[in-house]
């Protein structure tokens, strides 16, 4: 279902139920509802009817096949994560990613570990990105060649 549809924008409620999915999937409604209430008392009926609606939104799916309903989250954790953070770079910072990530850095400290990630990503974009006009500047000298 990730393949171009249109991602819904899920509650916060919504965000707790596929963070568990994401660990447990494929999960029954029972599953979800103990593993919710490790961190937080909620009804069984509450998490039913969040799931419905999820359902319905296009948020999870439903697999009715066995006695007990499996539910599994229709969008991997990565593409909503993408989405999510998309939006709100396009809604409080103008699109800017990098604005986002400063920003977000200058929140919390990051660990070591997450700055060694973040340099990675720099760097192999850098690459990218040299490469890239490497490869257009090739393209552009033959252009000009009779």
């Amino acid at each position: 279902m990730e393949n171009g549809t249109t991602i819904p924008r899920p509650t916060e409620a919504e965000l707790e139920l596929l963070q568990i999915l994401w660990q447990k999937e494929p999960a029954t409604v029972r599953d979800i509802y103990d593993a919710l209430n490790e961190e937080k008392v909620s009804g069984y009926t509450t998490v039913l009817k969040l799931l419905q609606i999820m359902t319905t939104k296009g948020l999870v799916v439903r697999d009715e096949a066995a006695r007990a309903h499996v539910y599994r989250a229709a969008f991997s954790q990565d593409t909503m994560q993408s989405r999510l953070l998309s939006d709100l770079s396009n809604r409080l910072f103008a699109g800017s990613a990098a604005q986002l990530a400063l920003h977000a850095l200058s929140m919390a400290p990051a660990s070591d570990d997450e700055l060694a990630e973040i340099r990675a990503l720099l760097e192999r974009r850098s690459s990218a990105l040299s490469t890239q006009q490497i490869g257009n500047a090739n393209k552009s000298s033959q252009k000009d060649r009779p």
